[in-house]
């Protein structure tokens, strides 16, 4: 969707809204990280994000990558930064056939710095020499395709302190057809608004959204407003003196200066806000609860998974489980289907998911950062203790899971932890739900006035003959059904059927039930070696004939995965029962 189409339903709707900017890390566990925060930062309910494009297309193809990972996995509208300095027709029009192709809609067009090590600013042979260029061009190839913004200076563009010509510059990339204008940092907010004002009695009437930098360090806070000229108050000048050896002071003050000023601008009619999130979640994530800024529900979480925003995937509302913990590795291994699932999964539906040797599987943490967390572990018991601390939260993350549980998991949290104590080292899980409103901040998804249901499921990891154990007693359980599967491929279940088993749904006013999460046995069997191959990950982090290495690999060859369904979702905690 395009940028000003959001931006006109939230001001229709009288609400706030807010959208994030992120640059290109360096590195590709940099790269690994942003997306992980990405992920997260979905839950704040973004109304966009922006990716920075390196001066002269330095970062071109990773900003490519990442606006279309952003869209298409993490489902975050996304805006392609896109500069003319030292940028070849060629190279300009392949970047805009790549947004096209990967669905992005929105273009932040700008003029751009000059690249590193050259001090000015030239324009070049069959480039472009200023934005309003940029912004003709993109028009005339593309008409209406494209979103575009462009970016405003309210304290006048570091090259250039006239105001008059600056407001004449903006006005002309306005009526060469930019649809929306986010503004250079700033922290005068009367001088804001001032500007604001001088820029309607101008005639320039889209959107203008001013752009929110907190403070993170001091050296760096000084650095950036050197850089970009921007005039600081005396009062934060002199609130941040005493202070400024202390980090954590800073980033405090760093917060609390945000919602100030966030305050003081609602307070003068304003409604939209960016935030230069430095590709750091924790001070913009503690800025919005101190505003108060909650997304509507429906608009932050339209199904109990984040869905997708790639065109091939627009109508795609059913998916396994399996991958609750890895969206994007699911993104990646069904990108080359025709369709998608739209309403049922369907019985006869056979996808063909890709090798997992055509993406790889990795660990999300580095080597050092698994070591550190995960240690030695010399005994099956050892290993149990580590998937008991996760659950109690002294543990951050597990091969299998690269973020705390869930909120939903906070009910079942106690159990979970029981069972994993008990040999059963669980992977995925939901508590039974059974008709809380849409609207409810753990368990409701999807539009306003409904209800929503899931049935309890588990999925882990279990020895051959505790699992022998496990199935004589769910054979007293008539409600609850299992797949169970060794890494060598051999399958045991109680299901009768090849179909799917819907884990998830909701009922809606003027729609027909929504099943968004099944449990389904192809996906389970595609699945499995994804989750056996974790464990081959986390073997390597040892030597080759060490007993931690030996343990795990042995744990991997020999144990079984497994998938248990309790079909009576009014019975709350019923599943836990065959683990006595």
């Amino acid at each position: 969707m395009k940028v000003a189409t959001k931006i006109a339903k939230a001001e229709a709707e009288g609400r706030c809204f807010w959208s994030f900017e992120y640059f290109p890390p360096k590195t590709e566990i940099g790269v690994n990280n942003l997306y992980d925060r990405m992920e997260r930062m979905y839950a704040l309910g973004p109304e966009f994000v922006d990716v920075t494009w390196g001066a002269g297309g330095s970062t071109s193809d990773l900003t490519i990558q990442i606006c279309t990972t952003a869209q298409s996995a993490y489902g975050l509208e996304s805006v392609m930064h896109l500069t003319c300095t030292n940028m070849p027709r060629e190279k300009i029009d392949y970047a805009l056939s790549e947004a096209k192709a990967a669905g992005i809609q929105n273009i932040l067009a700008l003029r751009g710095d000059p690249p590193k090590g050259q001090g000015t600013w030239t324009a070049i042979d069959t480039g472009f020499a200023y934005a309003t260029d940029l912004v003709k061009y993109i028009r005339q190839q593309y008409g209406d395709y494209f979103c575009i913004g462009v970016a405003a200076y309210p304290e006048g563009h570091p090259d250039n302190a006239d105001l008059e010509a600056e407001m004449k510059h903006l006005k002309e990339k306005v009526d060469a057809g930019a649809d929306y204008i986010v503004t250079q940092l700033f922290y005068d907010c009367d001088m804001y608004l001032k500007w604001e004002k001088n820029c309607r009695a101008y005639g320039i009437t889209i959107p203008i959204l001013p752009g929110i930098m907190p403070i993170q360090a001091y050296g760096g806070f000084k650095r950036m407003t050197t850089l970009c000229k921007t005039a600081v108050p005396a009062k934060i000048t002199s609130e941040l003196e005493p202070i400024k050896e202390d980090d954590k002071a800073v980033k405090d003050y760093g917060v609390q200066c945000a919602i100030d000023m966030c305050n003081y601008l609602k307070s003068n009619g304003i409604r939209g806000f960016h935030f230069y999130t430095m590709n750091l979640e924790k001070s913009v994530r503690l800025i919005l609860e101190g505003l108060g800024f909650v997304a509507p529900i429906d608009v932050a979480k339209p199904l109990p998974w984040t869905p997708s925003l790639a065109k091939n995937r627009e109508k795609e509302n059913v998916r396994p489980i399996f991958w609750k913990n890895r969206t994007r590795s699911y993104i990646l291994r069904t990108e080359a289907w025709d369709d998608f699932p739209n309403g049922r999964w369907g019985d006869s539906r056979s996808p063909a998911y890709g090798e997992i040797d055509g993406y790889g599987v990795s660990l999300k943490s580095t080597a050092q950062e698994a070591l550190a967390m995960w240690g030695t572990p010399t005994k099956v018991g050892e290993i149990a203790q580590l998937f008991v601390k996760y659950c109690h939260n002294e543990l951050s993350s597990l091969p299998w899971s690269d973020t705390p549980l869930a909120p939903e998991s906070e009910a079942i949290r106690e159990r979970l932890a029981d069972i994993n104590a008990r040999g059963f080292l669980t992977i995925n899980s939901q508590p039974a739900v059974d008709g809380v409103p849409s609207s409810n901040p753990v368990f409701g998804w999807g539009p306003k006035n409904g209800f929503c249901y899931q049935k309890a499921y588990l999925e882990f990891f279990v020895s051959p003959d505790r699992l022998d154990e496990l199935v004589e007693k769910i054979t007293q359980h008539p409600f609850i059904t299992f797949f169970a599967v060794n890494k060598q491929g051999d399958l045991r279940t109680n299901t009768e059927s090849d179909g799917p088993n819907a884990v998830t749904w909701g009922v809606f006013p003027g729609q027909e039930i929504v099943q968004p999460t099944v449990v389904e046995a192809i996906s389970f069997m595609a699945w499995k070696d994804e989750a056996y191959e974790l464990w081959n990950k986390w073997a390597e982090l040892y030597p080759q004939d060490s007993i931690s290495r030996k343990l795990i690999e042995s744990v991997n060859d020999t144990w079984y995965l497994v998938n248990v369904v309790d079909n009576n979702f009014k019975d709350e905690f019923g599943i836990y029962e065959i683990f006595q």
